[in-house]
């Protein structure tokens, strides 16, 4: 494999930010396996569990960064309240959207 700047063409880099959010998404789900969060994410499997070992401390060497701190209880709240909003703003704009489809759909007689 042709190698630029050291490091091999084809290779990906990912930012440290997805790294961790990857090895938090996995350690989130009790039941999924390393292959199919990898499959989700587009990313390798051995990829992933690189990750995942070195976010456990069992590799060294790695340039993943630590996870981020849990927030306060506060902070949590604030959070979810965010989260609750944003989801409203979301379904309202997916009902406008359907009532679009509808509307034109209607007018072109599909």
């Amino acid at each position: 494999m042709v190698q630029e700047n050291g490091v091999p063409v084809g290779m990906k880099h990912y930012p440290a930010e997805f790294k961790a959010d990857a090895v938090a998404l996995y350690q989130s789900r009790p039941g999924a396996t390393i292959k199919s969060v990898a499959t989700d994410l587009g990313v390798n499997t051995e990829t992933l569990r690189n990750w995942i070992r070195a976010a456990d401390g069992r590799r060294s060497g790695t340039h993943s960064t630590p996870a981020a701190p849990r927030p306060d209880g506060d902070g949590v709240q604030a959070e979810l309240t965010a989260a609750r909003k944003r989801i409203r703003e979301l379904e309202e704009e997916r009902d406008i959207l359907r009532k679009a489809a509808r509307y034109f759909a209607g007018e072109t007689r599909w």
